[in-house]
This record gives C-alpha cells, structure tokens and sequence, in this order.
C-alpha cells in the first residue's frame, strides 16, 4: 500500500470512517505528483509557471474566439482552465454557505467543506468506492432509484436491501426500517441510503419521522455498531406540504454520535434548476470527526476524484458561483416553486376525486419531482409501453409492479387529461 494511503488510513483508523472503508478506500491517497505540485507553483511561482498541461500567452490561457464569446462576462480561466481536484474554493465555500442556510440546525465546524463532483451520480459512486466492499449491504428504499443497483451492486460487488420503506398508511414504515437497521448492526456496521424527496415515490418524512429515523440510528450506534448514512439529496427543497422536515437527515445525524459518519451529496442540479451542468458536491459530518479527519477523508475522496474524472467542468462551477450571488435567483426560484407546487396540488385534487382505483394505488407523495402508482394485476412495463404506443404519454416503470409518473415535467393544465389517460388504460388492461 502506497506511504500516502497508510498516512491517511492512520489518522482515521480510531474512526467511524476508518473503520468503514473499504479495501480500495483504504487504498485511495491523493498523490504528490502534477496536480499537487502545480497547485503549490499555482501560490509560489512567481517568475515562471511550467507545471501544468495548458497552454498560456502573456498569463491567460488560450481560447478560441467561439469558446470566448459564447460565454461573455466570464475570464478565459473561468471558461478553460483546470479546476483543483476537490473544486473550485469559491463554489465549495459558497455551497457550504448555502447548506447551512437551507439547514440552520447544522454548525459550519461540524461537517467538512463541500467536494465538487460531476452530479450526485459520481458523488454516489465515488461514496461507494470509498465505503462499499463485495458482498457488503447497503440498506434503501423499495421502490428506489435503479441507479443506485449499477453504483453499488454492479460497480462495488455489494448487496442493494430493498426495503419498503412507505407503508399502506400515509408515510414511513420506520418498524420495518428498524428492523432492517438492527439486523445489520448485528455484523457490527450498517450501511444505508436515504432519498428524500424520494426517487421514485414523491415522499419526504414529517418531522416526527424523521426524528424516528436519527433515533434508530442513535440506538444501533450506542449498540456498537458503526453507521455510514448516505443522504442523496438530489430533489431537497421542493416541499408541497406543511408538515415536512424542512432540514435534510443530515442535519439530524451529522453530530449525532462518535459511531455515526453521515454524507451529504446534493447539489444545484434541482434545486438552482441546473440539471444540464452535471454538478454535485458532498460533505462529511460526524461527532467524532474534526478537522484532521475531514482532511484525510477528503484527501482520500481527492484520489477517487483524480483516477476516474481528473476534475470538475469548470464553468459549471462558475456559472452556479454567478446563479447563488444572483439578488435575482430568490424571486426566481420562488416562483419555479410555485410553480411545481400548483402541479403537485393538481395531481392530489385529481386522485383525491378517482379514489378507489382497480389496477393503480398511489403511493404516499408529498414532495419532490415524482409520485408513484403501484399496479396491481397488470405489469407496469405493460402498462408503460400501452401509454407510450397507443397514448403518446411517456411515463416510466420501475420494476414489475411500480410506475413513475414525473408531474414536474407537465404544464398544470395537462394533468388532468394525462393522468384520465393513464387511468383509463390501466382499467381497460384488465378487461
């Protein structure tokens, strides 16, 4: 193993974290090599800089006259330069600042300053590189994103527990979550991801679910068991009733105890309506964690960073740096809210006056970009392809038996036509 790997592994060793990498995470060290001594020439060189792979004229990187002017107001070095491993400082900061805003239960000196990644996807799959072995279980959501089967099933060798997370009722099913969580804690380490907004179902807990869910946790912790929690915080934000935890999980768990390592991966994609920019970040939180162990452990994610991606788009990073000091971007995001909020209520009024439906139940939903319906008798797959052949309507399915319908993605006076289209066809498949 690599001097560097084994510096960093010791500094963690004596932590939740160290204790739940995996063998490649303990592997990871991000080497003295290019970027490490370009970034030190980057501070100190002040006569001449010959470091780095770009090519300069008197300071300023060159750039194509088409690259310059499709970005007015940003430098040449905001357009094509390299970005520092870990993102650029200004974002990171930045974010953070946005994190404690949206979260004012969190303290700064608590959790670690942001990583920048290429969307949440890489975040997740950088997470599990860093904490997922063969065979390991990782605990989620049944339905979930099917995704996450690629990042740590196909890609790490682990094992996806799907667990059914919403319960006949109206919400959480936090007895079945329980048990889910102390059965793992019984091998001595509990890995779990926790969507919400939920990826495909709509749903967010209320804040009573959710201090259930930091509750479970703290006992399987104070058991001995060491906890990795993964917040995929993809949809956070977009909440359409009262009663909602406001807070992300994370908020809840980050300084819980010494056992428990919680990850934030979120970003601006949803929540500053970016998708296209492809940028995520993630951020540690632990009790037992200070500033040297946020060092080794983003030292360690710096390595995953460099041997798959190098580094992040740099103008994404620029242009959501512009977006967040923007005095526009409040009033705008308000009324994008608004917006998806009108839809959200549209869907519930149309379902609130079809109750009772023979092939689709809806699954609880209450924020986020989705709702769900589980088909009964009829395969959603099925379904799917009737809707998209006969119909014209796109919707996805998950599965055997779950169907996402995206009512973010339709003007409010589709809904009801689109949704009388979808159950009307599911009816007449059982004829």
């Amino acid at each position: 193993m690599n001097v560097l790997a084994e510096e960093l592994n010791s500094k963690l060793d004596e932590t939740a974290a160290g204790r739940l990498l995996s063998r490649m995470g303990r592997r990871f060290y991000f080497p003295k090599g290019i970027i490490a001594q370009s970034a030190e020439a980057k501070k100190s060189a002040n006569n001449a800089n010959a470091t780095i792979g770009m090519a300069y004229s008197r300071g300023k990187p060159l750039i194509l006259s088409a690259a310059a002017e499709s970005m007015p107001g940003y430098t040449e070095e905001q357009i094509v330069a390299y970005a520092p491993t870990a993102g650029v400082e200004q974002v990171r900061v930045k974010w953070q600042d946005h994190i404690l805003e949206m979260n004012p239960s969190i303290k700064r000196e608590r959790i670690s300053l942001p990583i920048v990644v290429p969307g949440l996807t890489a975040g997740i799959s950088n997470i599990a590189d860093l904490f997922m072995d063969e065979g390991e279980v990782i605990i989620t959501s049944d339905p979930c994103w099917d995704n996450y089967s690629l990042a740590f099933e196909e890609r790490r060798a682990g094992k996806l527990l799907c667990v059914s997370f919403l319960n006949s009722g109206n919400g959480l099913d936090l007895k079945i979550i329980d048990q889910a969580v102390k059965e793992e804690a019984k091998k001595g380490q509990v890995r779990i991801i926790l969507n919400f907004p939920n990826n495909p179902s709509g749903y967010s807990p209320t804040t009573e679910e959710a201090r259930a869910l930091a509750e479970i946790f703290l006992e399987a912790a104070r058991g001995g068991a060491d906890i990795l929690v993964i917040c995929d915080d993809a949809y956070f934000g977009h909440f359409y009733e009262d009663n909602i935890h406001r807070e992300s999980i994370f908020s809840l768990i980050s300084d819980l105890h010494e056992r428990i390592l919680a990850v934030k991966i979120d970003g601006p994609v949803k929540e500053v309506y970016v998708w296209g920019l492809r940028i995520g970040f993630v951020t540690f939180g632990s009790r037992g964690l200070e500033e040297v162990h946020y060092n080794a452990l983003i030292t360690k994610f710096m390595g995953s960073i460099r041997s798959s991606v190098s580094c992040v788009n740099t103008p994404a990073q620029h242009i959501v740096i512009k977006a967040l000091n923007d005095k526009r971007t409040p009033l705008e995001k308000a009324q994008y809210q608004e917006l998806l909020q009108k839809r959200y209520n549209k869907v519930k009024e149309f379902i609130a006056n079809n109750p009772g439906h023979p092939v689709l139940k809806p699954l609880p939903f209450n924020s986020g970009y989705f709702m769900c319906f589980l088909c009964q008798g009829v395969s959603a797959e099925v379904l799917r392809r009737e809707l998209l052949s006969r119909h014209g309507v796109g919707v996805i399915s998950l599965g055997e038996n779950c169907l996402r319908v995206a009512f973010s993605s339709l003007d409010e006076e589709q809904i009801p036509s689109v949704y009388r289209t979808i159950y009307d066809c599911a009816e007449k498949m059982t004829e």
